[in-house]
């Protein structure tokens, strides 16, 4: 379980007599239901959120852990049981092609390099990604490259995975495909996403505004409560 306590982020002023920028402040939260989403304005404090769970970014103040291990002090055992999905796969994607992507994730676990290729080339299959296995990752579409990137994360096995806003770069096709393998994965799934189609399947909601905690819950209630409040602003 991803647990946080007390947890601050604070970026200090760039001159002397500006004001501290606050990301987030004194979130105290437990994540354990199997899917849970993030919405609410860009610039909230959502990605921020995101990024503390597998120590891409540490607390100012307070701790945070995954399964007992605290994401500063054992990052390593963090990244390894907490996958992370970008809003933009280009800015993951570290390979050429799909296959040569996915079998750099398996090298630590598979030596033998044709076996790590054939392996590779399952995994994409389960996706549907076999024909684009060997193509240039420019050649594909937005949906392809996040299913890619989702792929290359599911092959180091990961007991959760934390996507970024990872429909925002997709049409309505991709955008589908990309929640069906979400809706197939055995593991915790941690979203962050304007897609409320794809927040109404999770099993948990919280709003994220201007750093707090402002509703947590299931879906319907507080996605409503969520659409209330943007269509009442002026």
């Amino acid at each position: 379980m991803i647990s946080l306590r007390g947890v601050s982020v604070v970026v200090p002023a760039a001159r002397r007599g500006d004001a501290d920028r606050v990301l987030l402040d004194d979130i105290t939260l437990d994540l354990a239901e199997r899917r849970i989403a993030l919405i609410g304005a860009n610039g909230s404090g959502k990605s921020t959120l995101l990024r503390l769970l597998n120590g891409l970014r540490t607390p100012t103040a307070g701790t945070v852990t995954v399964d007992g291990r605290d994401t500063t002090a054992k990052a390593a055992e963090v990244r390894a049981r907490v996958g992370f999905v970008f809003t933009d796969p280009l800015a993951q994607l570290l390979m050429s092609t799909p296959v040569e992507d996915v079998e750099l994730s398996l090298r630590a676990r598979i030596r033998d390099r044709r076996e790590r290729t054939l392996r590779a080339e399952e995994l994409l299959a389960e996706r549907g990604l076999l024909e684009v296995a060997h193509q240039s990752i420019y050649d594909l579409s937005g949906g392809e490259r996040q299913l890619v990137a989702l792929t290359s994360v599911l092959a180091v096995r990961p007991r959760i995975v934390v996507a970024d806003e990872p429909t925002t770069l997709l049409d309505l096709r991709n955008r589908i495909l990309l929640r069906r393998a979400f809706a197939e994965l055995e593991q915790q799934l941690i979203v962050s996403t304007h897609d409320l189609d794809l927040a109404a399947e999770m099993d948990r909601v919280l709003v994220v505004d201007g750093g707090r905690i402002v509703a947590d819950g299931d879906p319907g209630t507080v996605i409503d409560g969520y659409v209330s409040a943007m269509q009442a602003l002026r």
